[in-house]
This record gives C-alpha cells, sequence and structure tokens, in this order.
C-alpha cells in the first residue's frame, strides 16, 4: 500500500499557507497531565523518598524499601559494560572517544577560560567562566532505550568540569538496559537511580535525603518529564522542552533517491509526530524519491509508525531552484537540515537556521545521532531560530569581574551618580560620589 504523503509546488499559489499547515505542530500542554505532574512535583517536594518510592512502584511496578536500593553502583555500570559483545562495546567506546573530542574542542573554542582586560587608568574588567557543581540526566526507559543520550547529555557536562552528573532511568517492571548502564560507565555518570517520570524530575530539583539536589536537568522524557521540567524551570535549570524529531532534506536531484528515502525514514521512526521533508527543484526526482519510499516501506520493522508520519506530517516539495531551497529552509529551521548536493558549502553559506547541518551526499543525519561528535540533543518546533545544539556551554556559567581603580572610580562615579539620580536612586547616587575625591 502507497504512502499518501503530500506534494508541494512552491510555483503553486497558496504555497506558503499549506507549508505552514504542514508545519504547524502545538505541544500538547494536555491539563490533565500538566495538573498530575505538578500533583506528583508536590507530593516529592514535601514528603521526598517516601513519595518517590510510591510512584516508582505506581507508575514502574518496582518494589524496594529505600531509595538507595534503587541506585546501581559502579561496579554493575562496569559489570554492565564488560557484559556487552565485543562489537557493540567497541562501537559505543568509538562513539564516546568521538563525542568527547568533539566537545573539548568546543570547550577551547567557545571562549571556557574566561577572559581580563585592563583599561588606562587601571581598572580591570573581565568575564569568569565556571562549570555547574551537578547534572540530573534524564534518560528514557520502557518502549525507548537510548544509550547515545547518555553519552550526548554527560559527556559534555564532565567535560565542562561539572563534579558531579547524576542519571536517573525508569525501569518499567525491573528491566535494565544494559547498553544504557554501560553508556553510563564510559560518560563517566556518577550516580545511576533507577527512577522516572515527573517523580524523578523532582527528585533532582528539590533533593530528597537520598538523591541530591542538581543544579540543571537535561534529557528527554515523555509528556509528564517535559510539563515536570516546564514546572522547576527556575528552581533549577534545564536544557530545553523538545518537540518531535525533524529532518529536512536539501537535494540538488542527483542522490541515489533510496538514500534520501531511507534518511525520511530515519526520522520518521521515531513516532508518528516526527516530521521528514524533502525539497527539490527536480520534479522526476522527486517521483523517484515517492517510488523508492514505497519500495522500501514494506521492509521497515516501524513501518506503521513511519506510514502515519509521513502521511500526517511528511512532504515532498518541488521548488523552482536551489536559491528558494534554502529560503524556504531558512523558514522551517529545521531540527536536522541535510544538504545533499554536489558542492553542499555554497547552500550551507546561506543557511541562518539550522540545528544541525550534515553537508554533501555521505553525511546522513544518522551518524550525527550516534558517532560524528557533535551533539544529537538540538533544537526542535523552529527554535532553531534562536537556540543552540546542547553543548559544554550549557553546563557552564559565567560571573563578570569589575575591579575598579581608585582613578577609574573618579570617572565612573560621577557617570553613575548622574544615572542614578535620573532614576530616582539617591542611594546608588551617594555610593558612587563617596569614593570620589
Amino acid at each position: 500500500m502507497s504512502i499518501a504523503i503530500r506534494k508541494l509546488d512552491s510555483a503553486v499559489p497558496g504555497f506558503r499557507e499549506q507549508l505552514s499547515a504542514v508545519l504547524a505542530f502545538e505541544a500538547s500542554e494536555d491539563e490533565a497531565i500538566d495538573r498530575a505532574a505538578a500533583n506528583i512535583l508536590a507530593e516529592v517536594k514535601a514528603r521526598g523518598d517516601a513519595a518517590v518510592l510510591e510512584f516508582t512502584q505506581r507508575f514502574d511496578r518496582v518494589q524496594a524499601t529505600s531509595v538507595a536500593a534503587l541506585e546501581i553502583g559502579h561496579e554493575a555500570l562496569q559489570a554492565a559494560l564488560a557484559g556487552l559483545p565485543e562489537a557493540r562495546r567497541h562501537a559505543l567506546q568509538t562513539a564516546a572517544d568521538r563525542v568527547r573530542a568533539y566537545h573539548e574542542r568546543q570547550k577551547k573554542e567557545c571562549g571556557s577560560d574566561g577572559f581580563l582586560y585592563r583599561e588606562a587608568d587601571g581598572t580591570e574588567l573581565g568575564q569568569k567562566v565556571t562549570p555547574l557543581d551537578r547534572v540530573g540526566i534524564y534518560v528514557p526507559g520502557g518502549k525507548a532505550a537510548y544509550p547515545s543520550s547518555v553519552l550526548m547529555n554527560a559527556i559534555p557536562a564532565k567535560v565542562a568540569g561539572v563534579q558531579e552528573v547524576i542519571m536517573v532511568v525508569p525501569t518499567p517492571d525491573g528491566v535494565k538496559n544494559e547498553l544504557v548502564l554501560a553508556a553510563a560507565a564510559i560518560a563517566g555518570v556518577d550516580r545511576v537511580f533507577t527512577i522516572g517520570g515527573a517523580q524523578a524530575v523532582g527528585a533532582l530539583a528539590y533533593g530528597t535525603a537520598t538523591i541530591p539536589q542538581v543544579d540543571k536537568i537535561v534529557g528527554p522524557g515523555n509528556a509528564y518529564v517535559a510539563a515536570a521540567k516546564r514546572r522547576v524551570f527556575g528552581v533549577v535549570g534545564i536544557d530545553m522542552i523538545a518537540g518531535p524529531s525533524e529532518i529536512l532534506v536539501i537535494c540538488d536531484g542527483a542522490t541515489d533517491p533510496d538514500w534520501i528515502a531511507m534518511d525520511l525514514f530515519s526520522q520518521a521512526e521515531h513516532d508518528e509526530l516526527a516530521q521528514s521533508i524533502l525539497l527539490c527543484p527536480d520534479a522526476d526526482y522527486i517521483a523517484k524519491v515517492e517510488a523508492s519510499i514505497n519500495r522500501l516501506l514494506e521492509d521497515m520493522p516501524r513501518k506503521d509508525v513511519i506510514r502515519t508520519s509521513l502521511t500526517d506530517r511528511g512532504a515532498l516539495v518541488k521548488v523552482r531552484d536551489m536559491e528558494e531551497a534554502c529560503e524556504i529552509a531558512n523558514m522551517i529551521a529545521a531540527e536536522h537540515l541535510e544538504i545533499s548536493a554536489q558542492e553542499p558549502q555554497q547552500w550551507a553559506d546561506r543557511i541562518r537556521h539550522a540545528g544541525a547541518m550534515f553537508l554533501g551526499r555521505f553525511s546522513s543525519e544518522s551518524l550525527g545521532d550516534y558517532c560524528a561528535g557533535p551533539n544529537h540533543v538540538l533544537p526542535t518546533s523552529r527554535t532553531a531560530r534562536f537556540s543552540s545544539p546542547l553543548g559544554v556551554y550549557d553546563f557552564q556559567k559565567r560571573s563578570s569581574l569589575i575591579r575598579v581603580s581608585e582613578q577609574g572610580a573618579q570617572t565612573l562615579g560621577r557617570i553613575a551618580a548622574e544615572l542614578a539620580y535620573g532614576e530616582g536612586l539617591q542611594a546608588h547616587a551617594r555610593s558612587a560620589e563617596l569614593r570620589l575625591k
């Protein structure tokens, strides 16, 4: 059965409205979910470990006499790593090494050393960069298990210098994913607790007798986790509220159409709300990609999810030329952008908004998910217009340094006093004036 994927043409009147309809996505702020998350957070804040135990028993069907019994020790993490098949252990270690190398370079290039400069009168101004003390990482469990997310969240935190990384991961019915635990060992996670849901977010945000309060919570989760993260923001930092996964492919019409079809599948298989869009100036090529989609789909284990995703939120778009494709790409501001073209850099130079760009025919998005090196935690739902991938900088904060010399105080004091009087803040003005000669 063929997929009824939308086919749009930028030359047709009303195209922008049609595209906007494809892109439209309202985050499901279900009031019942939000109320449930709020109640769970309130219970955890008030009753700590006892509430965490109750919710873990209710939602994950895990019995424990204490939260401490839900912690997985370092020996178990190392045993999980040692127990992996050699090929998988090597792949996990290689991916971790690449992710670490990239983020170490990022730390060096992104001003993580701070700065200090001296003005002519001896006043010194600058910035001190320091890591967060403690970070919490939420890792999904149950239906989905993502060891790659462990690497992408924990490694940049450790590279940034975070002293303690605490991981929470739900284990419904007590079933632990050994690959996730092995990833925690490789990434240098300090403590792992087998709890999940809004109760895990609450435990990390407020702290309990067993689980220490963190400074920031990162990592994806279900709707309850997202609602809880929204509510605890301000008590702790959060990375982002992620929407469904997205891929946008700009193709010049010369890539193997099977490759492009499978690249579209790679996001569509995440869930029914994921979005996969192709922009191409060649109508014949678009038809070939559509044929590849219909031919390859039946061999996909997650074909039902892919079919729904492509039918409800996918699109094959005929554009006038590659220049227009880039204009449309900037409007879409996709999480993942593939530029599958002969000279990809010339088109990448035109892109202002994208979470991650994959340049050239061999740069499949899936490599970025696992082992290329850059972070796969990316802005979704057009937030790439103002947001960045998760990085070392998300686990650091900056303090301004101000050391005013006696001579500098004479100049700055008069300026500050004048402005303070203008604002009606006399104590501010007098504070500066008392230091004037």
